[in-house]
């Protein structure tokens, strides 16, 4: 026996504004019945786990346990600049002059995930 992943469960303040940054971040919709005001709010990926976002009474108040890390198809750091300018935030850099490495963002409600490497960085031999 076996269990699958569904969904990766996303406990937030505004769950269509959050679905809402993270759909401009992976280029996936919004669950088309999904609207402002939601409780719960869907962004399903082509491939991999949904998206859920769940309205919750308490804000966050300590580091992620569990947190995403994306891959982008650019540059890390062409990604980077484009997650900044959608409003997420830079927390901690640890990349490495040897192109390994990653960057901390944090998301508008303050969630931490990493920007790996990037499909256009070549890997370091």
């Amino acid at each position: 026996m076996i269990s699958t992943v569904l969904n990766v469960a996303i406990d937030c303040e505004d769950a269509y504004g959050l679905a809402s940054f993270w759909s401009a971040v992976t280029g996936r919709p919004i669950h088309p019945e999904s609207e402002p005001g939601d409780e719960e709010t869907l962004v399903e990926m082509a491939e991999g786990p949904t998206l859920y976002f769940n309205q919750v009474p308490e804000a966050k108040t300590v580091k992620n346990r569990i947190h995403l890390c994306l891959r982008p198809d650019t540059s890390r750091e062409r990604e980077v600049e484009r997650l900044l300018g959608l409003g997420a935030t830079f927390v901690a850099d640890h990349r490495r002059p040897d192109g390994s490495g990653w960057a901390i963002l944090a998301d508008p409600e303050g969630n931490e995930f990493c920007v790996l490497r990037g499909e256009d960085d070549a890997p370091v031999h």
